[in-house]
């Protein structure tokens, strides 16, 4: 019997007990919405309503508009549209997170050189902080995975195509070895959050910054705890890519991972970790979502699409990959992930067939979301890659 199969027969184990549960309660309505997406066949979400936007400027505009190119362009879309969900909601019951690693708040780690650009110390008010927690997502470009999460397609690849590549395993087999199967980098490094939760957010500072306890390796650090813990090798890279020089950021990321490629043929997932920049005029939203009584930031997968100029000839194999590693995400914590974005984007995904761009929150989450959402990151990836192991 293949994973693929025990989890769908684990999965259906599960539909039935919240079947009976429920009807023994008198179901509730958000019980019966989760109900209804677990036991439903993957399907299209052609309801024809699609997700309010404001004006906006998309990414891959950027270049025409602002003279740089779109895989550099995530510093001007720090003002792109917000994206609420015009979804059911997700209120399912979530995987235990007891046995996570007890980490230091990034709040109280101090960095040994915080470098040129220092996180802040004394904060002024400036626009609105939005709490909001994105659910399930509705429109031509989304459909469903059949063990949780969605897929937003901007490409002009049918759904239907995508439906069934989202059914592949990954096109990478895992040893069971002491070398390294994870490689954490980040092109963007500085990228930084909210010190903590409130109601507005700071607008003299640009949510960037070089001390490494505030910036994503904070993040990388803490996903990095998580896989080790579980026996998986992990080599993070901790070198700023987008400072001071912000245009060439993908460039110098790749000089920085090509050459561990070479030197370690057993790794077999490659990370690059972001943060998001959801905002509008005026306000930032953060996107979270309570797991075990304690907030995370929610998180995005993006899966580049080569439209016959990216140079990317396996950029299906990373949307297996993306899509086995939604649903494991999903499964474990309902709610956790927004939609994978598929779009013609190249992100340095050429390099392997597990190479994803995962984005980590919003500039409007906190440092404990972030660094709480590497750790259930961590610990679910750690999970699905011993799972692949053969034996």
């Amino acid at each position: 019997m293949t994973r693929y199969k025990r989890r769908k027969i684990s999965g259906m184990i599960k539909c039935c007990a919240a079947v009976i549960l429920p009807v023994a309660a008198a179901m509730s309505v958000s019980g019966a919405s989760q109900l209804k997406r677990v036991l439903s066949e993957t399907r299209i979400m052609n309801t024809g309503r699609s997700p309010e936007k404001s004006v906006s400027v998309e990414k891959d505009d950027f270049e025409e508009i602002f003279g740089t190119s779109s895989d550099d362009a995530d510093e001007a879309y720090i003002s792109a549209a917000d994206f609420l969900s015009q979804g059911y909601g997700i209120s399912a019951e979530t995987a235990d997170t007891s046995d996570l690693l007890k980490l230091p708040s990034p709040l109280e780690m101090t960095s040994a050189d915080p470098g040129a650009k220092p996180y802040p110390t004394e904060w002024s008010e400036g626009g609105s902080i939005i709490r909001t927690t994105y659910g399930e997502y509705s429109g031509v470009s989304f459909f469903d995975l059949p063990g949780g999460g969605q897929v937003n397609n901007k490409t002009t690849i049918p759904n239907e195509n995508l439906i069934n590549e989202s059914s592949y395993l990954p096109n990478f087999t895992v040893e069971d070895t002491d070398a390294p199967l994870v490689l954490i980098y980040h092109t963007h490094t500085t990228e930084s959050f909210e010190p903590y939760v409130r109601e507005s957010y700071d607008a003299s500072f640009n949510y960037r910054t070089t001390d490494d306890t505030k910036n994503m390796v904070m993040v990388g650090n803490a996903m990095q705890a998580e896989l080790e813990a579980q026996g998986i090798g992990v080599i993070h890279v901790s070198e700023i890519h987008d400072y001071p020089s912000y245009n060439g950021s993908y460039d110098r990321s790749r000089a920085s991972i090509v050459p561990i490629l070479e030197e370690y043929p057993s790794i077999k997932v490659v990370l690059d970790i972001h943060r998001d920049a959801i905002s509008g005029e005026g306000f930032a939203y953060q996107p979270y979502i309570n797991i075990d009584g304690k907030e995370a930031a929610q998180i995005m997968i993006i899966s580049g699409c080569d439209d016959g100029t990216l140079n990317m000839p396996n950029y299906m194999m990373n949307f297996h990959f993306a899509c086995y590693l939604q649903q494991k995400l999903e499964s474990d914590h309902p709610g956790f992930t927004r939609p994978i974005l598929f779009d013609y984007r190249h992100y340095n995904q050429d390099l392997t067939t597990g190479s994803l761009l995962i984005e980590v929150g919003s500039h409007g989450n906190t440092l404990e979301q972030a660094q709480y959402s590497g750790q259930i990151l961590g610990k679910s990836l750690g999970e699905l890659l011993n799972s692949m192991k053969k034996g």
